[in-house]
């Protein structure tokens, strides 16, 4: 590992830490070396907060400043160059007088793309770009799908019977469902729930599950949570109603109701909904979006290819019938975890 690998493998690691609070800005790392001592570190901690480079800058110790001259920043996506909601990280570098720069890899955003690296090479720093930068683009996933395809970062989550069934035949929200999760793997989905921005299932699901869709076992907000009720069917009495966590219904009605922490938007069900769905998600800034079920809704996405990620819990037990799992056209498996007994398959495209 070089020098530089060493350092951009640090901006990483921090990086990493604002995973809960980041979004829909990117995860960022910054370190700041000189003669082979980090002298100063930051991450971007949340939205509208300090960028990485900014809280880098300011970890340095004040006896250490005079060490910026001649100090080398890594940082794992390029430089800000424009004005958001703070001022650009590109100009604070030049500021500092920082000689050299190294970029995991250029920012997919269309306000910074290359503009960042440009604007401090044009005030004389060396600037090296591309390291680790496979690691860096994967930190960042969400936020360049995003950006790059104009939709959110979508992630399906089921769990099934070694038969590939996900639940008995059920009729009524009076019978219990079959449960395949373990305690363990129930707090990591909790943990999963906290990390996206929007939560999203089908109407059966929510008529006979009754879900609340929040996190309560992991540490974290709830995400906005999100249901298809074409024809306004679904009770009131639903705790996806409860107005304690904020949720949008999609729906093809025009006329609809005023309910407390409750939003209605209306697409056009002649045509193809997901697209609509997504690009109206898209529009309000919504970057990941988690689909726990059903299987019909499940098998949509994976139908029309607008999946990212895909998180299959499979218990050791056999159901022999019931309601079918969703079906990839082409194994996609890159990943295999095990949480107790049960195994999990993580897809990605």
């Amino acid at each position: 590992m070089t020098e530089d690998e060493k350092y951009m493998t640090r901006c990483i690691q921090l990086a990493q830490c604002g995973r809960y609070h980041a979004a829909p800005n990117p995860m960022v790392g910054a370190v700041i070396v000189c003669d082979g001592r980090i002298i100063g570190e930051g991450y971007h901690i949340r939205c509208g907060g300090p960028h990485a480079e900014v809280n880098a800058v300011r970890s340095v110790h004040p006896k250490d400043k005079d060490l910026l001259q001649r100090a080398t920043i890594y940082v794992s996506l390029e430089p800000c160059s424009h004005y958001g909601k703070t001022p650009p990280c590109a100009d604070l570098i030049i500021s500092c007088g920082i000689p050299r720069v190294v970029v995991g890899c250029v920012d997919p955003f269309s306000e910074v793309s290359g503009r960042g690296i440009q604007k401090l090479r044009d005030a004389g720093i060396s600037v090296t770009v591309g390291v680790m930068e496979q690691e860096c683009l994967a930190l960042n996933r969400r936020f360049i799908v995003n950006h790059t395809e104009k939709r959110p970062y979508v992630i399906l989550k089921w769990a099934q019977s070694s038969d590939r069934f996900i639940d008995r035949l059920r009729s009524s929200s009076q019978e219990a469902p079959v449960v395949f999760s373990t305690s363990e793997s129930s707090m990591l989905v909790h943990r999963q729930r906290a990390g996206v921005q929007a939560i999203m299932m089908g109407w059966r699901t929510a008529l006979l599950d009754n879900p609340s869709l929040t996190v309560r076992h992991w540490p974290g907000d709830s995400p906005l949570r999100i249901v298809i009720d074409r024809d306004l069917s679904l009770p009131e009495e639903l705790h996806l109603f409860d107005g304690t966590v904020p949720t949008l219904v999609f729906t093809a009605c025009t006329d609809v109701p005023v309910r407390q922490g409750v939003e209605f938007v209306t697409l056009d069900f002649k045509h193809s909904v997901l697209p609509q769905l997504l690009a109206e998600l898209y529009a309000r800034r919504v970057q990941s979006l988690l689909v726990e079920g059903g299987a019909a809704l499940l098998q949509s996405f994976i139908d029309a290819g607008l999946w990212d990620e895909a998180h299959v819990e499979t218990a050791p037990f056999a159901l022999l019938e019931g309601v079918a799992a969703p079906v990839f056209p082409v194994d996609f498996c890159s990943e295999v975890q095990y949480i107790g007994k049960n195994r999990k398959d993580v897809y990605r495209k």
